[in-house]
């Protein structure tokens, strides 16, 4: 009997080991069970852990515009892109003015910018080459005007081919205010007027200075056929395009003096033609507002070009 229960223990050992390991593996998982079970724990564990961390996939929170976070003082302003063209200047600008020979180039044919049309009209006291050029030609020494009480003027004017084109004249320091303003308003309106130029380029020869329909001021001169100083010897006088605004004299014999010679047929004021002077012309309008006397007006002669003023 004894040798039986050796055996016999053996085997309910067995037995029962088998029976546990059967129990034991019911309850375990394949391979790819356990793979499926731990990926499915690490997605979780990282979701849980992008609870406390910005999703980098996710569209960020929008940022405050610059041009918003700036407060209504500190924003920049916005510049106008036009200028206003400065007003001539009513009191002599000798100080600030260019000297001639450095003053902007107002060439024929070009359009000056508005910085350079207002530098261009100015006036101021003689310059010594100018009292150079003038002296001996139309100034002379004399008792009725000096040197000091004129002004050397430089202007832009539109001519006959409507370019803009540089002038100079010389006056009486009494009414370059008023020429300054009334030439500064033709150039503005584009009045044509051929030639600004001085006397002493035709030698102070007044005669042939209206044949070229020159426009002039001062000359140190008498009035046409008579001894008697004309108002152009003051600087206080100027004839405008005087080649198609003639000085006509009704003598007493009944003929007519025309000048200059080749303007008869602008002596007919009752006929139109470009460049006449009358009531209805701008140029006529200026001179009038600024206190002037037209020769047009005069009765015993005409002096159609004649603008004068008379100091009080």
């Amino acid at each position: 009997m004894k040798e039986y229960i050796k055996p016999l223990a053996i085997l309910f050992g067995i037995i029962f080991i088998s029976s546990a390991m059967m129990h034991l593996l019911s309850h375990s998982e394949t391979l790819s069970e356990y793979v499926a079970k731990n990926s499915q724990s690490e997605s979780q564990q990282a979701s849980q852990s992008g609870q406390d961390e910005k999703n980098p996939d996710e569209d960020p929170a929008p940022e405050e515009s610059p041009d918003e976070s700036l407060s209504e003082t500190a924003a920049a302003p916005e510049m106008s892109s036009t200028q206003e063209i400065p007003s001539v200047p009513e009191t002599d600008p000798a100080a600030a003015g260019p000297e001639p020979e450095t003053s902007p180039a107002g060439t024929a044919g070009s359009q000056p910018e508005a910085e350079d049309v207002t530098r261009s009209f100015y006036y101021e006291p003689l310059p010594d080459q100018v009292i150079k050029k003038i002296t001996g030609v139309s100034y002379e020494e004399n008792e009725n005007i000096s040197l000091e009480d004129l002004r050397y003027m430089h202007i832009l004017h539109y001519n006959f081919d409507a370019e803009v084109t540089e002038g100079e004249l010389i006056c009486n320091k009494a009414i370059a205010d008023d020429l300054l303003e009334i030439f500064y308003e033709l150039y503005l309106s584009e009045y044509k007027i051929e030639k600004v130029r001085l006397i002493d380029e035709y030698g102070g020869d007044d005669t042939a200075s209206m044949e070229d329909n020159n426009t002039s001021c001062f000359n140190y001169r008498v009035v046409d056929g008579t001894t008697s100083l004309s108002k152009h010897a003051y600087g206080l006088a100027i004839d405008i395009n005087p080649f198609y605004n003639p000085y006509v004299v009704f003598q007493p014999d009944g003929d007519t003096y025309i000048s200059p010679k080749g303007s008869e047929d602008y002596a007919d004021r009752s006929t139109e033609f470009p460049y006449k002077i009358n009531d209805e012309d701008l140029c006529y309008k200026l001179f009038m507002e600024h206190g002037f006397v037209w020769g047009g007006n005069w009765n015993s002669c005409k002096d159609y070009q004649h603008f004068q003023k008379t100091l009080n």
